[in-house]
């Protein structure tokens, strides 16, 4: 049985920076976590617009749950980064 196909997802910003990193420690001494604009999306409309879930989901042209899941992977991510000293990455995913 194959998984149903993932539909592509609205992203509102193209981020001008795609990198970020603990200060004072060089890049390719850190391990990184990758996020991808569509996890990069949820924060910010969820974190930085406060926007309800539901009306995230809305305008990313997907429903609340898979929202819901795309959110809960870039905070882990983020959390991820600055409590273990990682750098970050925005790259990749389905837009």
């Amino acid at each position: 049985m194959m998984p149903r196909p993932r539909c592509c997802r609205r992203i509102s910003i193209t981020p001008r920076v795609l990198y970020y990193k603990p200060r004072g420690i060089p890049l390719r001494s850190l391990d990184e976590v990758v996020i991808a604009p569509d996890e990069l999306e949820a924060l910010r409309l969820t974190d930085l617009l406060n926007l309800e879930q539901t009306k995230a989901a809305e305008q990313m042209g997907i429903s609340q749950p898979t929202l819901n899941r795309i959110l809960s992977a870039a905070r882990k991510k983020t959390a991820d980064a600055l409590v273990n000293g990682k750098a970050i990455r925005i790259e990749g995913g389905e837009i």
